[in-house]
């Protein structure tokens, strides 16, 4: 354990690392104006607290200059001028990437040379030299494939020279890129794989891709598959004005990928210098590692490149402190948030969970679907879900049986909601009243309430809940069918179900893998795409617009009701949590620390398409850090043998789902000390 005292406003200190894309003032051939720009971008960087900044191939000499390459002077200007670069390095934070052409042995390399706090630290060669259509290296550069474990003179010093590097901060955990240049990631196997499975987070590319027609989709496609594929950040920046245009043209596009999400790109042919600026989670990337066999067996069957490769360390001079994050976070981490593609991804969140339902019903040939209705999100959805179930299948919507079940809490608007429910959906739709039922059980058992005692304990509240669920299954006997249940991932993940005899309970859970959140926006986007008609449209608005509550204590004196996210905390702050955790693994302290930045400023930062202006909710860091100890309690120690006994349901996002044969296995009788005192001790309690 480090001795440094943890800052938790430090980005760094949760390995966050702050890469820029450059495309800095360029002029055909001009080494010591190109050098002049590459500086002056470094001490802009430095000035935004870049750890590591990444420019376009051959910046320092240009790339469109041809035979030029092979003169002399141009190449010892070249030399001189990394020199330059270098001692202007000394007072800058930034590592910086730089292209550069390089001799040795006779032969000309295309290089990448990194350079950092005044120190050549080594110089990276290009292994695949494109040789057609507009392109012709080999012409003038050798392959750099086979170059490993050597060393090269730049000035008069002596560094590791090679395909076989990768460049490790030896203070930050987390900060390890290895380089490919170009036309190395056009190939069918790219040599920057191999520096991800040596143990590179960061794959950097410097390019001279000249642009064309449909070219930067391609560009984008390529850098999604490499940090995907590599389980890593692939951060790339194409040359931009001031290239010859004798025949081609230039863009200075500069992207980053993490894990195959875009996370920053450039404006393309600016004629300004320009940074692409964004901060990578190097731990949310080694965590996917640590995680994902197939990358691991990967690194085996490559022959265990970290033992071949060489690690050039440095010590990273970083700006330490609260330096922001520059970072889009979602709120919202389970809702679409793609404009573009917003109808394509509800449509398949929906439909995964109909095609479940569908082939459950296929295999079972139920004369009934029994659900229970109550006016709220879930059993709306699942209702939904249900109908279009029964369109897809040709169905009668009559075969599903709903029931509203009214207990002591239960509102006049949610039972009206029931209702108008059930008949807009031409259900067959039925009423029993539980109060009788529970009153004589409550009796039977020797509760004050049944002597006229205000007593709302967990007892009273669950004979309700123990009842309706009780009903459903008898009901489902009755009728020859089986019971849909209507629980949410989010409440089997903070154990907000009434565990056998309950909500908890089902023969096909097919909300199982659906947060809160999510269900929000998916009967939004229903109403909102005409998926039923304007009369369903208008029911599901109202339940949209009513407070989440259980409804099983009665209303206060003053008249406001049992609130579930008062006992809870807000869902769309547990959903953000519940991601993290199970998706991602996160530590809490890392949690709370993208949550802080996440939700700190409703004013700041994208929010889902359409979300309604007065849900959009700013949360302070003691807020977050309360409600995230509650959810670690809940989730780590007292909810799991709910999930252990959990039914049958559709895993629905990608984010993960908690069934105990699926994505999450864990023990029921586990403690939540680990996870509570790392909380406590890296995350200040009075923000």
């Amino acid at each position: 354990m480090s001795d440094t005292p943890f800052d938790f406003f430090d980005m760094h200190a949760h390995g966050f690392v702050r890469i820029a894309t450059g495309t800095p003032k360029s002029r055909t051939a001009d080494v010591a104006y190109n050098a002049e720009g590459i500086v002056e971008q470094a001490k802009e960087a430095h000035a935004q607290n870049v750890d590591l900044l990444l420019y376009p191939e051959l910046c320092l000499s240009s790339y469109a200059i041809d035979d030029l390459h092979i003169q002399a002077a141009l190449l010892e200007a070249v030399e001189q001028h990394i020199e330059v670069i270098r001692a202007a390095s000394e007072e800058l934070t930034p590592v910086l990437v730089i292209g550069a052409p390089l001799r040795r042995g006779g032969r000309i390399y295309n290089c990448a040379v990194v350079i950092a706090q005044g120190e050549v630290l080594g110089a990276v060669p290009k292994s695949y030299l494109p040789n057609y259509r507009e392109f012709y290296e080999k012409r003038w550069f050798a392959r750099g494939n086979n170059c490993h474990d050597l060393w090269i003179g730049v000035n008069g010093a002596e560094v590791p020279f090679g395909t076989d590097l990768i460049f490790a901060a030896t203070n930050l955990p987390g900060f390890t890129f290895g380089i490919e240049i170009c036309e190395d990631y056009w190939s069918p196997n790219p040599p920057g794989t191999l520096a991800a499975l040596a143990g590179a987070n960061i794959l950097l590319n410097l390019s001279a891709s000249n642009i064309t027609i449909g070219k930067s989709d391609e560009r984008h496609m390529l850098c999604r598959a490499s940090s995907s594929r590599s389980v890593c950040a692939y951060a790339y920046s194409a040359s931009g004005f001031g290239e010859s245009t004798t025949d081609l043209s230039w863009d200075g596009q500069g992207m980053v990928y993490e894990l195959g999400d875009l996370m920053i790109e450039s404006v393309r042919f600016e004629l300004e210098p320009e940074l692409c600026v964004t901060d990578i989670d190097t731990q949310r990337i080694r965590n996917e590692r640590m995680r994902m066999g197939t990358f691991n067996d990967a690194a085996e069957d490559a022959g265990r490149p970290e033992d071949t490769f060489r690690t050039v360390g440095f010590e990273h001079n970083y700006a330490a402190g609260d330096i922001g994050l520059k970072r889009a976070i979602r709120r919202f981490p389970f809702v679409p948030n793609r404009q573009e593609k917003l109808h394509e991804d509800c449509y398949e969140a929906f439909n995964i969970q109909v095609d479940a339902l569908a082939r459950r019903v296929k295999a079972t040939s139920p004369k009934s679907l029994i659900i229970g209705i109550s006016g709220g999100l879930d059993s709306t959805h699942a209702l939904i879900v249900a109908a279009k179930a029964c369109d897809m299948l040709g169905l009668p919507r009559e075969t599903i049986r709903a029931y509203t079940m009214p207990g002591f809490a239960t509102s006049d608007g949610t039972k009206s909601n029931a209702w108008k429910l059930m008949e807009a959906f031409g259900t067959t739709a039925e009423e029993i009243d539980i109060k009788p039922a529970a009153r004589q059980m409550l009796e039977d058992m020797g509760h004050p309430f049944a002597d006229g005692e205000p007593v709302h304990d967990v007892t009273f509240e669950n004979v309700q809940a123990g009842l309706r669920t009780d009903y459903l299954f008898r009901l489902a006997n009755h009728h020859k069918g089986f019971v849909i249940g209507t629980g949410d991932l989010s409440e089997l993940a903070l154990g907000w179900c009434t565990y056998g005899v309950g909500d908890q309970m089902s023969h096909y859970g097919v909300n199982s893998g659906v947060p809160k959140t999510l269900i929000q926006y998916l009967i939004r986007w229903c109403t909102r795409t005409d998926q039923f008609d304007g009369h369903c449209d208008a029911v599901l608005e109202e339940v949209l617009a009513t407070e989440i509550s259980p409804e099983l204590v009665p209303a206060s004196a003053d008249g406001s009701i049992q609130s579930t996210e008062s006992i809870i905390g807000p869902y769309e702050l547990n959903d953000f949590f519940l991601h993290h955790i199970i998706r991602w693994g996160q530590k809490p302290s890392h949690v709370a620390f993208l949550c802080y930045h996440a939700w700190k400023d409703a004013k700041a930062g994208l929010w889902p398409h359409a979300f309604p202006e007065g849900g959009k909710n700013a949360y302070n860091l003691v807020t977050i850090r309360s409600w995230l100890e509650k959810f670690l309690k809940r989730f780590f120690q007292f909810s799991q043998f709910k999930r252990s006994a959990m039914p049958n349901g559709p895993k629905v996002s990608a984010g993960g789902a908690l069934s105990p044969r699926g994505d999450w296995r864990a023990p029921s009788d586990a403690m939540a000390d680990v996870w509570l005192e790392e909380l406590r001790r890296k995350v200040p309690a009075d923000g």
